[in-house]
């Protein structure tokens, strides 16, 4: 029979636990630590609107993970901290930090990035609260391609609407001129369709309402309404074409530039690595969230047709503080694997003055085609995502026969 112990070692065990509590919390133990491994249903604050978002918490090789997503692409956090109920993840490629805490087995905090004002956040376990049951017979029918007229700062009279559908679930996306808004997934609710995206970047509600005659009313985080018209209606207005939206004013003149890389180091156009070369040039900015779409093609791009004759340079506008410290931007050439050359060239204000060849440059990305001889020869606007679908293959499939073109030609005279 295991004896009992005695007062004096009962107290001695108490005043031991007093002691060794302060030095569990200090290296991050709780006593009652909530396991945190799995789906959660994550909400931010925009203004007054909440606009929910899929988001996990996982580990690998020791370390906490919390990753956002963008349809199906996975946006994971740098390795997180838990001290205790607190819960620190960074994100590098878009300076941003979410800080939580753990509550009654949910969390709570608030996502900040860059100099944005910070986002209140928090999360519910995702089996919480469960889906609810719709009747598949009162669901409207809205997939499919629509127009959405408009009058925009860039110009535009149109923007395109994307929407997949399988029963109550959607996936949709508003492509505009400078790229799209990511993919918005959510389901019908019993009288409309609440759809969302938070990737990390452009948070963004989405309520879809489908009318009598077959348009769509669209009210943007429950503020700003548009109406979405089945492409193919008759008096329509046209997107803005991405290969005509940016315009050369001298093509008979090579573009030439002097900015410092991410080293310090000056490069210019007569750059040895560059002369005689098909260049590809990014006006960028890590804080551009389609610039992150582009990116990923732009490296596969050059490991495709390096070798023939082709230069990929991006020209980053950044923010100031990104300019004396680019942190954030070799984040992002880190995320992507970028190697070719990064330049420092701006603020993105500074672009249409640094660069006074290139009308209407009012959209990140942009990108410029340059021939052998240094002279531009095309340009695309803006960078659709996948959620865009064929709009997305069909800018790839573009910007690669322009490159495959100009590797083609020899060296204009």
């Amino acid at each position: 029979m295991p004896s009992i112990p005695t007062r004096r070692a009962r107290t001695t065990l108490a005043a031991l636990a007093l002691i060794a509590l302060p030095a569990a919390a200090a290296i991050g133990w709780s006593v009652h630590r909530t396991p945190l491994d799995g789906a959660w249903h994550g909400v931010v604050l925009v203004d007054t609107v909440e606009v929910p978002f899929r988001f996990e918490i996982g580990e690998r090789d020791g370390a906490l993970l919390a990753s956002f997503f963008d349809g199906d692409r996975r946006i994971p956090s740098a390795p997180g901290t838990r001290d205790g109920d607190t819960l620190v993840f960074t994100y590098p490629s878009y300076a941003a930090t979410l800080t939580a805490r753990v509550v009654d087995g949910r969390l709570q905090g608030q996502y900040a990035r860059g100099s944005r004002p910070p986002l209140p956040f928090r999360a519910t376990r995702a089996a919480e609260p469960a889906a609810k049951v719709i009747d598949a017979a009162t669901v409207p029918s809205i997939a499919g391609l629509y127009v959405i007229p408009v009058q925009s700062p860039k110009g535009e009279t149109a923007w395109r609407f994307i929407v997949r559908q399988q029963g109550a679930d959607v996936t949709a996306s508003i492509l505009r001129v400078d790229g799209d808004t990511g993919a918005l997934t959510g389901r019908f609710d019993g009288t409309r369709f609440v759809l969302s995206h938070f990737s990390g970047a452009r948070p963004l509600r989405l309520d879809v309402s489908r009318n009598a005659d077959g348009t769509l009313t669209l009210v943007q985080n429950r503020s700003k309404t548009l109406t979405a018209i089945k492409a193919g209606t008759a008096g329509l207005p046209v997107p803005t074409d991405s290969a005509q939206h940016t315009i050369i004013t001298d093509r008979s003149t090579p573009l030439r530039f002097s900015f410092t890389d991410l080293d310090g180091r000056v490069v210019t156009d007569q750059d040895p690595r560059l002369r005689g070369k098909v260049v590809v040039i990014s006006l960028t900015g890590s804080w551009c969230p389609n610039c992150h779409d582009e990116a990923p093609f732009l490296v596969e791009l050059r490991r495709a047709y390096h070798a023939q004759g082709l230069e990929v340079v991006a020209f980053s506008f950044e923010e100031a503080e990104q300019l004396a410290d680019p942190s954030r931007l070799r984040a992002f050439v880190a995320q992507y694997g970028i190697e070719y050359p990064v330049l420092l060239a701006g603020l993105p204000s500074d672009a249409p003055s640094l660069l006074p060849q290139v009308a209407h440059l009012d959209a990140f990305p942009t990108t410029l085609f340059l021939g052998r001889d240094g002279r531009v020869r095309a340009t695309h606007t803006g960078f659709p995502s996948a959620a865009s679908g064929e709009f997305y293959v069909r800018a790839r499939e573009e910007m690669t026969a322009t490159v495959e073109r100009l590797l083609l030609e020899g060296a204009t005279e």
